[in-house]
């Protein structure tokens, strides 16, 4: 077991790789009551197109079956899981993204009995022809809700406008065409595929005995078997030549137009591991720069009446792909991502882009990563991300990666997002 002292912010992390390739890693805090873990699969919505086990020749399977196999995962032979876990005193929950598939559950007490009911359900997967039938249902009423939400039709509009015919422009949960395609058999190559644990992590933080929990871990896993396999042949990187679509609109029952601005970034980035988090650092911090709380183009909109409250950004930046958004309601949505694009192509004219306000950003941006550190979820879904990419989660360096990011290595990452970057607009207005 290897020990990683962070001792800028205080934290010991243990670490081990298992004789069957699970990544566990524990993260002890002593004066916390509440422990929190963590069961991660790197697969997601994307990886759906790949050679199964036993198999030569490629296949594309259904949209949204990373998410239905999260679903059919927690039903049993004799009943929901979710019910183990509530007798227990404890919460549990799931979630399905692009790239990664995670189990969660918290709780202050009965910490292996839980622990020991989530690796198990993860990892003995029981799928009927019924059950699955049954499922369809459930999810496919789960995704009609999501078509009522604006804002989660204004981010897949975007997604489908920036990576037309890619995994990318599908819904995470599919289509209602695309979930009537999954059967029992699929479920199981998908599993059996992506659900071993060399594609797999483990992060327990909370109040517990490191060596108690690594010793349990280590027995539960040793009583089960798994397949040798290469996952090597597992994902399959997708090339969008497809040329992106630069506007588009659709309508809905709301009030008041709504707009998303998107800049796509290079899929293929040149950069790893420390460098790439000072990357994601940087569009950040020229987000802010732009448009932040603080800057003079915000408040500009702002007192123009051009913008309100319901104006943000974010940035996205997965396993081959990264983009930015920037959204909100407004009157004249076209007027606002002209102007919008405008600033974006001259942001090194722009008043707040300078090397005092960086710096003044920098502190700002420390201080919340601070902050974080005192909620155990955010830390332990932090440290699940960056583990599969790197044996030292980078994560809990932040502080003083930021503090070494300068502005001359800022403005070349910035260049390099920005010459690459490529534009795209969508809408929703009212019917009315």
């Amino acid at each position: 077991m290897k020990k990683i002292e962070y001792k800028q912010v205080e934290e010991t992390l243990f670490l081990e790789k298992l004789a069957n390739g699970l990544r566990v890693l524990l993260l002890p805090k002593k004066d916390f009551y509440k422990t929190y873990a963590l069961f991660t699969t790197n697969f997601g919505s994307i990886d759906n197109e790949f050679i199964p086990l036993g198999k030569k020749e490629k296949v594309r399977f259904p949209d949204g079956i990373a998410h239905f196999l999260e679903h059919k995962l927690f039903e049993k032979e004799d009943g929901d899981v979710s019910e183990k876990f509530g007798e227990l005193g404890a919460f549990s929950n799931a979630s399905t993204g692009f790239t990664r598939t995670n189990y969660l559950f918290y709780t202050t007490s009965k910490i292996y009995k839980n622990l020991e009911i989530l690796i198990n359900f993860v990892q003995r997967p029981y799928f009927t022809k019924q059950l699955v039938n049954k499922e369809k249902g459930i999810i496919i009423q789960e995704m009609y809700m999501y078509y009522d939400n604006a804002n989660w039709r204004l981010f897949s509009g975007l997604l489908e406008n920036l990576y037309p015919k890619d995994p990318l422009s599908s819904d995470i949960a599919g289509t209602a065409d695309s979930i009537q395609k999954i059967n029992a058999e699929m479920l199981y190559q998908n599993f059996y595929q992506f659900y071993h644990p060399s594609n797999m992590t483990l992060v327990v933080g909370g109040h517990f005995e490191v060596d108690k929990m690594m010793t349990f871990i280590k027995e539960n896993q040793a009583k089960e078997k798994f397949a040798k396999i290469s996952l090597t042949q597992n994902k399959v990187f997708f090339k969008n030549d497809e040329p992106i679509i630069e506007n588009r609109s659709i309508k809905m029952n709301i009030v008041r137009p709504k707009f998303v601005l998107g800049l796509k970034g290079r899929d293929d980035l040149p950069i790893k591991n420390t460098e790439l988090l000072q990357y994601k650092f940087s569009l950040k911090l020229c987000l802010q720069m732009l448009f932040g709380p603080i800057s003079q183009n915000f408040w500009l909109f702002y007192n123009k009446g051009i913008v309100d409250d319901s104006f943000s950004y974010s940035l996205t930046l997965e396993r081959g792909f990264h983009f930015v958004e920037i959204n909100g309601d407004v009157n004249d949505p076209q007027k606002v991502t002209d102007i919008l694009q405008e600033k974006i192509r001259n942001y090194q004219q722009q008043d707040d882009f300078n090397e005092k306000v960086f710096e003044v950003l920098k502190k700002e941006m420390i201080g919340r990563f601070i902050q974080s550190l005192n909620s155990i979820e955010h830390i332990v879904h932090k440290i699940s991300c960056s583990s599969f990419s790197n044996e030292d989660v980078v994560f809990l360096k932040t502080d003083l990666l930021i503090r070494d990011l300068s502005f001359v290595k800022f403005q070349k990452f910035v260049q390099q997002f920005m010459e690459n970057a490529v534009f795209s607009c969508f809408y929703i207005y009212p019917k009315k």
